[in-house]
């Protein structure tokens, strides 16, 4: 937890620090293979298959053909990875993640790399922003977004060591580091990385650093701010939530994804069944985005630190 002011130091991509945890896990073991549909060189699981080309397996553009080839993998007992855009994997793959893979309870990880519209000026084909949605819609399935390069890492070491089909989002741009090595990570559990008692940021991916941006302009004006970097989405960590419902009664949830079926909507729902609270959430709404720079969109379409802090002096008037 934080205990001096959030200065943003910019690290690597999660999708570089996806590769090489992929690669720390096919060196401890042998049973830990890996999958792309052609886009290895994005995905940096290319350095698994540098080193492991016995274990690797790039099959082209078929995404829904990986997600069989990895469910018979999963079904032989291997550790299979399967890697590729998460709006490819998830978009194209889901009838596969659906029958192969979360009915069956197999042990596929799934890693969908450019999640968001933090891609940039690749444009909406390729912008996930139904990913999420999608992922915890499939029962079973854990559903996780990292913020940065050390919580990442410590994702892909326990979704190798999870019994179950895992979904991990990995991010294009270098993303700020939120979080010192080594990490406590427990999936469902969320991390509280600054604590407060008159709202709660709940976040993940690259809004927890915007997140914590948001809640050192909101010090400075007297509003004390607790951050949660609530990287699994699915199971949610509903004690985390209904304490900071009891000790702040109000919360802000920022996330790359649309309005519905993402972190806002377990929140809420979440809430709803627990201890109720007013909430505001800062997303893209009901809509996709445009082609342009990183920054640029997210901006544009309202999901930084500015978003946050306008949300958050909203909802704390509603208390």
């Amino acid at each position: 937890m934080l205990s001096t002011r959030y200065t943003p130091r910019i690290g690597r991509a999660t999708r570089e620090a996806y590769g090489d945890a992929l690669l720390e896990l096919g060196r401890k073991n042998r049973d830990v293979v890996a999958i792309d549909a052609d886009l290895a060189k994005s995905t940096f699981s290319w350095t698994f298959g540098k080193h492991f080309p016995e274990r690797f397996f790039n099959i082209g553009i078929q995404e829904a053909n990986m997600v069989g080839i990895a469910s018979g993998l999963a079904s032989s007992g291997k550790i299979p990875f399967i890697s590729s855009f998460a709006a490819f994997a998830l978009c194209k793959g889901f009838d596969q993640l659906r029958m192969g893979a979360a009915y069956p309870h197999l042990n596929v990880k799934v890693a969908g790399s450019h999640g968001g519209i933090s891609i940039g000026e690749d444009g909406v084909s390729q912008q996930s922003v139904e990913d999420v949605a999608l992922a915890c819609a499939l029962p079973g399935f854990i559903v996780c977004i990292p913020a940065d390069e050390v919580s990442m890492t410590a994702a892909v070491h326990a979704a190798a060591a999870h019994r179950g089909p895992v979904y991990l989002r990995l991010g294009r741009p270098k993303a700020a580091i939120v979080h010192d090595a080594p990490l406590d990570f427990v999936f469902g559990r969320a991390i509280t990385v600054r604590d407060g008692d008159a709202l709660t940021i709940v976040a993940n991916g690259l809004l927890v650093a915007q997140a914590l941006m948001a809640a050192e302009r909101l010090a400075d004006r007297g509003i004390s701010v607790r951050v949660l970097d609530m990287h699994t989405v699915k199971p949610i960590d509903v004690d985390a939530l209904t304490r900071a419902s009891r000790e702040t009664g109000a919360f802000v949830v920022a996330e790359e994804h649309l309005h519905h079926g993402g972190l806002g909507s377990v929140v809420a729902a979440t809430l709803a069944q627990t201890v109720p609270a007013p909430i505001a959430f800062v997303n893209l709404g009901d809509r996709y985005a445009e082609s342009g720079k990183p920054d640029d969109l997210l901006r544009k379409y309202g999901m930084t630190a500015d978003a946050i802090v306008t949300a958050a002096e909203s909802v704390v008037r509603q208390r």
